[in-house]
């Protein structure tokens, strides 16, 4: 799961973030199944949304 916090907007850079860093250096598998997005607050400026990475 990664947080972002902010302008919500695009959330295409978080998403990217996950697939082609972080899990090819964490040793992880996903599971077949998308990445999927949880917002927990709206404003813009304390927009908060939580971005998820099925994992095996």
């Amino acid at each position: 799961m990664l947080r972002v916090v902010g302008n919500t907007d695009n959330l295409e850079p978080a998403a990217l973030y996950l697939s082609r860093d972080w899990l090819p250096a964490s040793g992880e598998e996903t599971r077949d199944f998308p990445i999927y997005c949880q917002r927990l607050s709206f404003p813009e400026h304390e927009a908060v949304a939580d971005l998820f990475l099925p994992l095996k």
